[in-house]
């Protein structure tokens, strides 16, 4: 193998451990202590914090490979083709990518109090908003194309 070829191979397993590392990495958030806060007390009352934890991720890696392809007898080349038929390897390949997201939002508070253990909701008011706004649209939509319908 060629000294070039050997360096994409070297690379390629590097990229595989980085991928490997980045992994380990953004599922080391899917961890009860990224879902659950630490209790806070006060008082007789100790809220928890629950949060709701995505971690997704996609990687990819490619190598390739290959030597000159020998010409068929009787099959006549040029100069500078026949400089790369010389057995010498060529062609080579490689390559990699990836990539990942994790995050975290609060989905409840657990109260644990004399009253015993309650747990409240956390809305995101932003998000009823837009799938108020995104229902109120998608409805006027299909109201308009029901009228140009019945119009015809």
């Amino acid at each position: 193998m060629s000294a070039e070829f050997d360096n994409v191979i070297v690379t390629a397993v590097k990229s595989q451990e980085q991928g490997v590392e980045l992994m380990e990495k953004l599922l080391a958030v899917a961890q009860p202590s990224a879902v659950y806060s630490p209790p806070l007390v006060s008082g007789d009352y100790t809220l928890i914090t629950a949060s709701e934890v995505y971690a997704g991720m996609g990687f990819g890696f490619g190598i390739g490979g290959g030597t000159a392809p020998k010409p068929a007898e009787g099959t006549a080349m040029s100069e500078e083709e026949a400089e790369g038929q010389e057995g010498q390897p060529s062609g080579i390949g490689g390559g990699s990518g990836g990539g990942g997201i994790s995050m975290g939002r609060p989905v409840a508070v657990i109260s644990i109090g004399p009253e015993g253990v309650q747990v409240e909701p956390v809305v995101d008011a932003t998000k009823v908003a837009l799938a108020f706004f995104t229902m109120l649209g998608s409805m006027l939509f299909m109201l308009g194309r029901m009228r140009r319908a019945s119009r015809r």
